[in-house]
């Protein structure tokens, strides 16, 4: 067959890259052709990202595409973090620098909320769960910070979708995105314009929502002059990152129980697969989510703090001077005893501190735990405690599905992590299954594939990345079992009560 180049951009919280899949009709063969970073710029007391960076480094991307590829490109799609959007002028002027969700200014912003609309009302409506830095609460925070751009706004849309408006000029918020904001309503399809008149906020700037897989456009005259491709047509994939990441998981169960996905990177996303949502009183007291997926599925899901902790860790150890990459620092953790600090990861002083370590130690502290001092005792209390915070959310997802759940597939960068792995294995006492490293750029890919007729279905889809993938799989140590069991019970004291 001739040969099909399908281009995905996929941007994190620390960095972006362009990948090119080659598809051969049975495995995407996957080449990275440009990395760039995605730094929080720090303005005023305000954390913004820089959108205008971001887009300057994806034409110069396509650019190195166009002369490497040419016109064996089929499409281009782009798949994004979550939470954080623009808003834009009647004359498509970007209105202000877009807030990083780790901003402090949603804080308390959740009460608000609740004096208007109760909790159980608005998980109802939306099916999300309650973090402050929900794009909800993020619009409370506009209208009470900077009420008139609000007034000025006239199109609404998240980062993904304002990238794909700078590619083609088309206007659409994608799916898995809009599930993710906690104003879409997810039996209705729509946004949950209701709910925003009670809040007080706006709705006309919201535009129309889009299915993954939706082609919008092709690349703008000016894009094509900038980058020298010609008319490339820009598919929507899953553009939430973690919706491309779970469409990347390589089970043979798609449509089926008994399996469950952790998607690791700065997060950790921990989920099952469902063909409706789960929006019972009981799903609301614990705290899951709803957010949509490709084909017609759902992520019934849990946030969990995820490997931003060893990040920001790493960051305080090289301000310090004490300079490893994280292999190093794995390896160091591995060497020191297991168990012995542990912390819960989504403790609000672990999302956004000045100094990791420090909030790590004022925790241990307040909970008369030993205090870790040195950066490989840190790096194992934030992997023993993220393990062991997986069992606890394993616990919640069994009961959700009212099934066991024997499997777990762990995908994204953090899967190549075998400490965390073993441990998560030992902690959920469940088989666990890592890889593919790179499920989001093949989840964002294989979409495109699907939209361009190669791929009839999900599990042809799945079928696909599993022949295009190296995964290994670790076992429950049962010698530790015993020792894990008093951990879990250690473990379940730290965390709030329900």
């Amino acid at each position: 067959m001739t040969e099909q180049i399908y281009l995905g951009i996929d941007i994190g919280a620390e960095s972006g890259r362009l990948m090119a899949g080659r598809w051969d009709g049975r495995r995407m063969i996957l080449e990275e052709l440009h990395r760039f970073p995605n730094p929080v710029v720090a303005v005023a007391g305000t954390l913004r990202w820089d959108l205008l960076r971001l887009w300057n480094d994806i034409q110069h991307a396509l650019a190195l595409a166009a002369r490497r590829f040419g016109g064996a490109i089929v499409s281009i799609g782009i798949d994004t973090w979550a939470l954080d959007y623009v808003l834009m002028s009647e004359s498509d002027e970007l209105l202000g620098l877009p807030f990083c969700y780790r901003d402090p200014r949603t804080i308390g912003m959740m009460d608000v909320a609740f004096s208007k609309v109760s909790r159980p009302e608005i998980f109802a409506e939306t099916g999300l769960q309650f973090m402050e830095i929900n794009t909800l609460y993020q619009l409370m925070a506009a209208k009470r910070r900077s009420p008139e751009l609000l007034k000025l706004a006239e199109t609404f849309l998240m980062i993904p979708d304002w990238l794909n408006w700078c590619l083609t000029g088309e206007k659409a918020v994608e799916f898995t995105n809009a599930t993710t904001t906690q104003f879409f309503n997810p039996i209705k399809r729509m946004w949950a314009t209701d709910l925003l008149h009670r809040l007080g906020l706006p709705t006309h700037f919201l535009p129309r929502v889009i299915e993954p897989g939706t082609r919008l456009g092709v690349l703008t005259p000016s894009v094509r002059e900038r980058t020298g491709l010609g008319p490339v047509p820009v598919v929507a994939p899953a553009t939430h990152d973690t919706g491309s990441a779970v469409a990347g998981v390589p089970t043979e169960l798609s449509g089926k129980p008994g399996w469950a996905y952790i998607s690791s990177g700065t997060w950790s996303l921990m989920g099952i697969e469902t063909s409706q949502p789960a929006l019972s009183p009981w799903a609301e007291v614990l705290n899951l989510t709803n957010e949509g997926g490709i084909e017609g599925t759902w992520r019934v899901l849990k946030n969990i703090m995820g490997l931003w902790l060893v990040q920001q860790c790493k960051r305080s150890f090289d301000a310090a001077g004490e300079r490893f990459d994280y292999g190093q620092l794995t390896l160091l953790a591995g060497e020191v005893p297991a168990l012995t600090w542990l912390i819960d990861p989504d403790d609000p002083r672990f999302l956004a501190p000045v100094d990791m370590p420090e909030a790590i130690r004022s925790f241990c502290r307040e909970r008369g735990q030993p205090v870790p001092e040195t950066a490989d005792q840190f790096v194992r209390c934030c992997l023993d405690s993220l393990a062991l915070k997986y069992a606890h959310v394993l616990g919640l997802l069994e009961e959700v599905a009212s099934s066991r759940i024997n499997v777990i597939h762990i995908v994204g960068g953090g899967s190549k992590n075998a400490l965390l792995n073993q441990l998560t294995a030992n902690a959920c006492d469940r088989t666990v299954v890592a890889g593919p490293t790179e499920a989001t750029v093949l989840g964002n890919l294989l979409v495109q594939a699907k939209a361009a007729g190669e791929l009839k279905s999900l599990a042809e889809l799945r079928a696909a990345v599993r022949a295009s993938s190296e995964l290994q799989t670790f076992e429950p140590d049962p010698a530790t079992r015993s020792v894990w069991t008093e951990a879990r019970e250690r473990f379940a004291k730290l965390l709030p009560a329900r």
